[in-house]
């Protein structure tokens, strides 16, 4: 009898022991026996919290699994009555609507939270847990998870710490960095080789910007002479009598009759026969001879007369200066009337290139800068010029800014109403630039993604300045030293828009 009842002692003492160790597994996995411990679950960094996080089974399955959080302060202090959010997510595919599998989370001990989340079929269920406690904050961490592998991937959100104070060495695991509020996803190298991610580093470097600009051949107006008279009459003798005639310098364009001017030439002759004694010094005489050369009659043609005797019913009219008649508008016989012009003269021995450059290029322009000016008309000839001008205005209809180029023209191949093509190097210095390939636009921002080492990589808002062909000025946001991605960025962007929830930059 004795024996029986040491055996039924002795089997009560095992039950009892075998509970105990069995609420101690409970306990320490936050409600399943034979899955990893939040004691020996790696620990993370989000916001201001530290967790542990440990699904039961380790290997989630279809159907039931529960879910355990330690969750702590910065101190490592438990954090109690928090509001967490977990829901575990399966991405649309085609036709199916995403699936969600909601945790509802019981805080059993202080600091530590448990409860059941149902998976409804096989595949990657993505884990997002959203945490809250007044006083404290609220950040938002996410982990890979699917059935069939074992334990959970930190994937944005957070960092892993091993069981140190925030902000030791990272061991792989991503996080919202200190100096940006901006989360970081985590690629493999297996991953990088797929997307053909590449990067550079950040540096300051010389910048020359190219400006192009759509230029019009026109006259040098520093050349270009008008023929008009100060009287009425009409043409008679025309020498030149076509437009593009070269002409030189005094030559006759054509004669002129004038009843006024006939007039006042036989009152010189008159004057100068009356008071030929007093001599050429007599005031009357000066005022005569005076009369004639403000009518833009030539001393020489003055002269003329006075060997004559008299008057010249057709005066001639001399070319002002040596070029090439670009108008003409008079005939033989033509009656003219004072202030018509009645031909121009052109030197087209030196034209003017009219540019237009955008309004935001004109601060790069000045005059002296040098520039390539080409014709579509002479694809095999390209003249070197400086900018003249720059005009202080804006064209009202396209609201560009015009700026003026010389070009010689000895041998006459430039012709007024050609169409150029201007190139400008504007000498920008050196700025901090990174290449055109790294920066992503959205609506107005300006992101990049900046490689923190560890397979991390963070998206980056930041302030552009200059552009050339291939680069881009960083006013804010970058420093030199600091790694870009430069090729697979749009991948890199759709994988962090979906992980991690944002909508836009």
């Amino acid at each position: 009898m004795s024996k029986k009842v040491l055996a039924l002692g002795l089997a009560a003492l095992l039950v009892i022991a075998a509970s105990i160790v069995g609420w101690s597994l409970l306990r320490d996995t936050g409600g399943d026996a034979g899955s990893v411990s939040l004691a020996e679950a790696p620990t993370y960094q989000s916001g201001p919290f530290r967790l542990s996080v440990t699904v039961s089974p380790e290997t989630p399955v279809v159907g039931e699994n529960r879910l355990g959080v330690l969750l702590e302060d910065a101190d490592g202090n438990p954090v109690s009555g928090a509001r967490i959010k977990a829901v575990a997510t399966m991405p649309a595919m085609g036709s199916m609507p995403a699936m969600h599998a909601p945790a509802d989370l019981e805080e059993t001990e202080p600091g530590r939270y448990t409860g059941p989340f149902e998976l409804s079929m096989k595949g990657a269920w993505p884990l997002t847990l959203k945490i809250a406690k007044d006083g404290l904050g609220k950040t938002q961490i996410a982990f890979d998870m699917a059935t069939g592998r074992t334990g959970l991937e930190l994937d944005t959100g957070g960092r892993r710490i091993d069981g140190g104070a925030a902000g030791e060495t990272d061991s792989g695991g991503q996080a919202a960095d200190a100096a940006s509020d901006m989360p970081t996803i985590n690629l493999d190298n297996r991953r990088r080789q797929l997307i053909g991610l590449e990067t550079t580093e950040v540096e300051r470097q010389r910048l020359v910007r190219e400006i192009r600009a759509v230029g019009e051949i026109v006259y040098d107006e520093t050349r270009v002479s008008d023929v008009t008279l100060k009287y009425d009459g009409w043409v008679g003798d025309l020498q030149v009598d076509y437009v593009g005639a070269q002409v030189e310098r005094g030559q006759v364009l054509f004669g002129i009759y004038s009843p006024e001017l006939f007039s006042a030439q036989q009152e010189y002759l008159e004057t100068r026969q009356r008071l030929s004694r007093r001599g050429p010094g007599d005031s009357l005489l000066k005022a005569a001879r005076q009369r004639l050369m403000l009518w833009d009659i030539a001393p020489a043609q003055v002269r003329a007369i006075e060997r004559r005797g008299e008057p010249i019913k057709y005066l001639p009219i001399q070319a002002p200066a040596t070029g090439t008649v670009v108008e003409k508008n008079v005939v033989e016989g033509s009656a003219v009337n004072k202030g018509q012009t009645l031909m121009r003269i052109a030197d087209l021995s030196t034209v003017w290139v009219d540019a237009e450059v955008y309004d935001s290029e004109l601060p790069l322009v000045h005059a002296g800068m040098t520039a390539e000016v080409t014709l579509p008309y002479l694809p095999d000839a390209r003249y070197q010029a400086k900018v003249d001008y720059v005009y202080p205005y804006l064209q009202g209809q396209t609201r560009t800014g015009q700026l003026r180029l010389s070009l010689p023209n000895p041998d006459g191949r430039l012709k007024p109403d050609m169409y150029a093509q201007v190139r400008l190097q504007a000498d920008l210095g050196e700025r901090l630039a990174v290449p055109e390939s790294a920066v992503l636009f959205s609506g107005d921002a300006r992101v990049v993604f900046v490689d923190l080492g560890d397979g991390r990589l963070q998206p980056r808002r930041i302030e552009t300045g200059q552009r050339t062909e291939d680069y881009i000025e960083v006013a804010s946001g970058l420093e030199a030293g600091e790694t870009v991605v430069t090729s697979g960025n749009f991948l890199i962007d759709a994988e962090t828009r979906l992980k991690t929830g944002i909508k836009q930059w």
